[in-house]
């Protein structure tokens, strides 16, 4: 009896490890992301220790303002495994968030991870929206001042704008080497290929030609995860 309860408390445990631990756990000291592996795993395979080097777990440029002269006045230079190979199984990355007077980093959340944002310079409105409840949506939202902090739970849509006249800066941290990214109006409208008008029509409450027409537009992703770095670890 006693080794059955022991059996079923290790089980427990052993779903329960599962069940919280999201990103890779690391099995020794680190596991910098060998880019160029076939293998395919749940994020990155390791590169041979002895190919690493310390500027695997450097980069360098989060000094720097992004260039904000887009629609939406706003960009993001995102650490991340994809740019930072040496986070690979350690569950962090991070973001620098310039904003333009007025810019906006647009309604979107984070499938895999929450965020913690420290403003460093100038003032931002941000907050986030509960999922479906009995009383509906709720907003949850602030003025944030510099120097101040706010979170945003994983997996919930979130913005932040700049409701100052003069730039702003901030710094984002999330739990999860690669915390993924699902801006509201790309993935509604900017599809490929596209959602059948007539889905969209309805809940959205458009007309199948205003849907039409949003879907023609062009939009803007200012923190493309997967891409090339906006500024390259040396």
């Amino acid at each position: 009896m006693a080794a059955r309860i022991i059996l079923i408390a290790a089980l427990l445990a052993l779903a329960s490890s599962r069940a919280l631990a999201f990103d890779p756990s690391p099995l020794q000291d680190f596991c910098v992301a060998d880019y160029d592996s076939k293998v395919s795993v749940n994020g990155f395979a390791c590169m041979n220790a002895k190919d690493v080097t310390v500027d695997d777990f450097y980069f360098t440029g989060l000094d720097k303002a992004a260039s904000t002269s887009n629609e939406l006045g706003a960009n993001i230079t995102l650490v991340n495994v994809e740019r930072l190979p040496g986070l690979n199984t350690l569950g962090v990355a991070m973001s620098r968030i310039d904003y333009a007077p007025f810019g906006l980093n647009p309604p979107h959340s984070h499938p895999r991870s929450s965020e913690i944002l420290h403003v460093a310079e100038g003032t931002l409105y941000a907050g986030f929206v509960t999922s479906n409840t009995a009383q509906g949506n709720l907003l949850f939202a602030k003025k944030l001042n510099k120097g101040d902090a706010f979170v945003f739970p994983r997996g919930l849509v979130h913005f932040q704008f700049n409701n100052g006249d003069i730039p702003a800066v901030a710094f984002a941290t999330f739990g999860s080497q690669s915390p993924g990214l699902v801006t509201a109006a790309n993935a509604l409208f900017g599809s490929k290929p596209p959602i059948p008008d007539y889905i969209l029509a309805r809940p959205a409450q458009l007309s199948k030609t205003t849907v039409d027409w949003l879907q023609e537009q062009q939009w803007l992703d200012i923190a493309q995860e997967n891409g090339p770095p906006s500024v390259q670890a040396n």
